[in-house]
């Protein structure tokens, strides 16, 4: 409610709202006393007044963040690494201030120290997850947040593109570092990723009903962008699953019975056995689509294979080697 006073030459307003602190003006005419208590009574309305520093002193980044955790993230398909990230976010300092102390610059600071750690990328998911619980608190919670402090955190700017093939050299080390493993399934984890194209998290989640080997297709319910897929495999893909099916400890349900941890742990400990320097497992991905196209498929049959519904991130993939096309240049 609005109340106007002429003192000597100037007209005073004040704005009484419950809840929030009392906002005083004053102006020379009293036209612009009333239009400006018009507007401040339709922000109020609108709830774009500024929260009192009581009701958020209330709430800290950790209470949105912890139950974030426990209701939105168990939902997502991530849900293991999501709730990883947010515990390891929870030991920050940051995460004890109350939502009247934090501001964007706190953010910001974890992000710069952040990124001494890790790569641009892992830092910008770890800020858009913490951003998403903001926007959350703020749409489905009533929590009183009238600006998400993440809104104005730039984003860092990420170069991931990889032109990395695999060596026969490279390969040969990688076969014989596998004969001193324990896990039996990480040479045919190997194998099976470059003869397909398939993320490693679609591998270890591929059951055998997903799977005809007579007419050589196999089926991923559940991939990176969401769409599932059909795709064909190569008779050495075949070779590898038949392998598995007829060893002597095979599982029923799954061709790869690991999970993502311990077959991460798995290849790290290869890649120390063999000695080579800058291999991610993904870069199997690259080296299958290359592949595909040094055997001549065109570009919407490697789509149907990888998945790709965009073929300007498909060609990021691909990566030719110039003596493959050797023969064809004649």
């Amino acid at each position: 409610m609005a109340t106007f006073r002429k003192r000597g030459d100037k007209w005073f307003v004040q704005i009484r709202r419950k809840g929030f602190p009392t906002s005083c003006r004053s102006f020379n005419q009293k036209s612009d006393a009333e239009e400006w208590a018009r507007h401040m009574e339709v922000k109020a309305d609108r709830g774009e007044l500024p929260t009192p520093v009581k009701v958020l002193d209330k709430y800290r980044v950790r209470d949105i963040l912890e139950r974030y955790r426990d209701e939105i993230t168990p939902q997502k398909r991530s849900a293991n690494t999501e709730a990883y990230i947010l515990n390891a976010f929870l030991r920050q300092p940051i995460a004890n201030l109350t939502l009247a102390q934090v501001a964007p610059s706190h953010f910001s600071t974890y992000r710069d120290k952040r990124l001494k750690d890790v790569k641009a990328g892992t830092v910008n998911r770890e800020l858009s997850i913490i951003k998403h619980a903001f926007d959350i608190a703020e749409r489905e919670w009533d929590i009183p947040i009238t600006k998400n402090p993440l809104s104005k955190v730039k984003k860092l700017k990420v170069n991931n593109a990889r032109s990395r093939r695999l060596t026969d050299e490279e390969y040969q080390a990688l076969t014989d570092a596998i004969e001193s493993t324990r896990n039996d399934l990480i040479k045919p984890l190997m194998n099976f990723a470059i003869e397909t194209g398939m993320r490693r998290g679609e591998i270890l989640r591929l059951r055998w009903a997903d799977i005809d080997c007579i007419g050589r297709t196999l089926f991923i319910p559940i991939t990176k962008n969401g769409h599932s897929r059909t795709i064909p495999l190569t008779t050495k893909a075949i070779e590898i699953l038949r392998g598995l099916q007829s060893a002597d400890h095979a599982d029923k349900d799954m061709p790869f019975p690991l999970s993502d941890n311990a077959a991460k742990l798995a290849w790290q400990r290869l890649l120390k056995r063999s000695k080579i320097k800058d291999l991610h497992f993904h870069d199997f991905r690259h080296e299958a689509i290359s592949r595909f196209f040094e055997r001549g498929l065109s570009v919407p049959e490697v789509a149907l294979i990888s998945g790709h519904r965009d073929y300007r991130m498909l060609f990021r993939y691909t990566h030719l080697k110039p003596e493959s096309l050797v023969d064809k240049l004649g």
